[in-house]
């Protein structure tokens, strides 16, 4: 891979000129809303220092408060160089700021962006003078119910598995220039069967009209595989949005497919340029990668690249001790990982959070399996639809390139719609993002609902915490038809459809599962009866598992969870990423072929 530049917020949209901005800034509550009143946007006095991205709940900002703060500011300053400017644009971006934020630039508002979990930016090149400009971000935070929060606690306490809020900005903040006519995005998309990739860009220049029809611009995009190339094309740009075709047939024996392939077994990667260019000057370069991978449904299977594909996953809410929802580093979205791939583990399910671009990043580069699933509001109205229905869009489209990413799983547990199972207005709400996520990607399986109460889903997926594997493989054996008719029960009194909605043969797993925890850490939250030693865990992880597997027509299973999670106590790693228990046992358990496994 050429195309990595570490600490990059971005890994699949790559320009040279940059500015990480993360780092101290000057910091201030306001509990009573008077900041924008008394002027704070163009610059505040007495404040706190605040290590940016690290959320003011959070050790590692240097603040760790963990009351609520309805509305926080922060401000420091940016130096621009005029002559970076010649024929470019300053643009800021924010990687995740939660929930509601204002940017203003030497006291002139640049925009605001309403969402905690997708990226956005705005344009600040008017904004901004020669040498230094004050930044000011004023975020308001909220405890509505009805708002996507994810694992984010709405009352005063924790309780359960809700953990503390997160508030403000807790993602990468950046700058770049970037040419005035330049790419504004590149959707990339494999074609296996075609042997090539498909590539829709979208370019971006003040007068598109003019731009176009001097009839000189044209987008050139070179493919190579390990420093070799592979695969060139240029098209003219008449119009925003160009379509490129790819073709990548070189045949090889090695390669079922004649091209190389991405696997979790083996994740082979192409790199890409894309150059915008002007006769032979060039306006605008950006690098970025892709995989060529297939991932579809035929029957009760899910096959990736034409072959059964039996999913070993584990949920991963992504939350560090010191700095909870942001990682620490990039080196410990690395460590975790190698560590769940140490356990035997082919894939996350990455809980209620959209992680990191560059966790992503580095589960295409390591073959992890990732389901994508979107942080849930609790409440249902037609805030709540809005809300979602921006920021899930947002997250595909911002997310779609990374081959890592094999499912979409939009709603959990009835979070957000409470009443799915029988009312028609929140089974339509489903319905819709499913159809949506579909026309954005037709590609990807999407799970609605997921655990319990689907409506169209394309997986059916059941969440089930029993500690006997006897009792598990028993009642989805001889229960099989009631299960999947939704006529018995197989968790919690719930179903595994919503009235009107039935089993269409889809591909079924366990989606959760275990939970198994330890005694001896106090009050502490955690699923069932927990056991007193490694022995003991081994023996009911191993039946539990192994359960699931002899299930025939169950193609997976995701073991909750990758580690402990505040108040929650049910990791195979505490949350200093300590195992509990020996990993090559955990792994010879995930990895060992039972039943029917042996045919997959």
């Amino acid at each position: 891979m050429t195309t990595y530049v570490k600490d990059y917020p971005r890994p699949q949209f790559i320009r040279k000129e940059w500015t990480n901005l993360n780092g101290e800034w000057e910091f201030r509550t306001d509990d009573e809303n008077a900041g924008e009143r008394e002027g704070w946007q163009d610059g505040f006095g007495q404040s706190r220092r605040i290590l940016v991205p690290f959320t003011c709940e959070t050790q590692m900002s240097g603040i760790g408060d963990e009351k609520f703060h309805p509305y926080i500011w922060y401000q420091r300053e940016i130096t621009i160089e005029r002559e970076k400017l010649e024929g470019h644009k300053a643009v800021l971006h924010f990687e995740g700021s939660d929930y509601l934020t204002k940017v203003w630039v030497n006291g002139r508002l640049a925009g605001s962006h309403k969402g905690g979990y997708s990226r956005f930016s705005f344009d600040i090149t008017v904004l901004t003078v020669e040498g230094v400009n004050r930044i000011c971000v004023k975020v308001e935070d909220t405890p509505d119910r009805q708002i996507p929060r994810g694992k984010q606690r709405w009352v005063k306490d924790s309780f359960a598995c809700w953990y503390v809020q997160t508030t403000g900005i807790w993602k990468t903040v950046w700058m770049e220039y970037v040419p005035v006519i330049s790419l504004s995005s590149v959707k990339m998309t494999p074609d296996l069967a075609g042997r090539c990739l498909l590539a829709e860009c979208l370019v971006d220049a003040p007068d598109l009209t003019n731009a176009f029809e001097k009839g000189d611009l044209k987008l050139e995009a070179e493919v190579t595989f390990e420093g070799q190339p592979i695969a060139g094309m240029a098209a003219a740009v008449v119009k925003k949005s160009i379509a490129l075709r790819l073709n990548l047939d070189m045949p090889r024996e090695d390669e079922p497919w004649g091209i190389y392939t991405w696997s979790p077994e083996k994740p082979q990667l192409y790199d890409i340029c894309f150059r915008l260019a002007r006769g032979n000057e060039t306006l605008d370069e950006v690098r970025s990668y892709f995989g060529m991978r297939e991932i579809r449904i035929e029957g009760e299977h899910i096959l990736l690249n034409g072959e059964p594909l039996y999913q070993r996953l584990i949920l991963d809410q992504g939350y560090w001790e010191k700095s909870h929802l942001t990682p620490p580093d990039e080196e410990a979205l690395i460590e975790d990982l190698d560590k769940i791939h140490a356990l035997g583990y082919n894939g996350v399910r990455k809980h209620q959070k959209i992680e990191d671009e560059r966790f992503l990043y580095w589960c295409d580069v390591k073959g992890m399996l990732v389901w994508s699933e979107a942080p849930a509001a609790y409440e249902f109205s037609d805030e709540a639809v809005a809300c979602f229905t921006k920021e899930w869009t947002d997250i595909v489209r911002q997310n779609y390139n990374h081959p890592s990413i094999i499912t979409w799983v939009p709603f959990n547990e009835s979070w957000g719609v409470p009443q799915i199972k029988n009312n028609r207005e929140q089974q339509h709400f489903t319905e819709s993002i499913y159809h949506l996520t579909k026309s954005m990607d037709r590609h990807r399986p999407v799970i609605v609902n997921d655990g319990w109460e689907h409506t169209v889903s394309d997986i059916i997926t059941l969440h089930d915490y029993e500690e006997c594997g006897e009792i598990l493989k028993e009642r989805y054996v001889q229960y099989k038809e009631g299960i999947l008719a939704g006529e018995v029960y197989h968790c919690r009194l719930k179903s595994a459809f919503a009235k009107g909605y039935s089993y269409r043969g889809q591909p079924v797993i366990i989606s959760e599962f275990g939970g198994i925890a330890f005694a001896g850490q106090g009050k502490e939250w955690g699923y069932g009866n927990a056991v007193s030693s490694e022995e003991e865990f081994l023996k009911r992880f191993d039946a539990v598992t192994t359960a699931i597997k002899e299930i025939p027509y169950v193609c997976g299973y995701c073991y909750t969870q990758v580690t402990d999670v505040q108040q929650e106590i049910n990791g195979l790693m505490d949350i200093r990423r300590q195992f509990k228990v020996t990993p090559d046992k955990i792994r010879e358990i995930n990895e060992r072929q039972v039943g029917c496994l042996r045919k997959m």
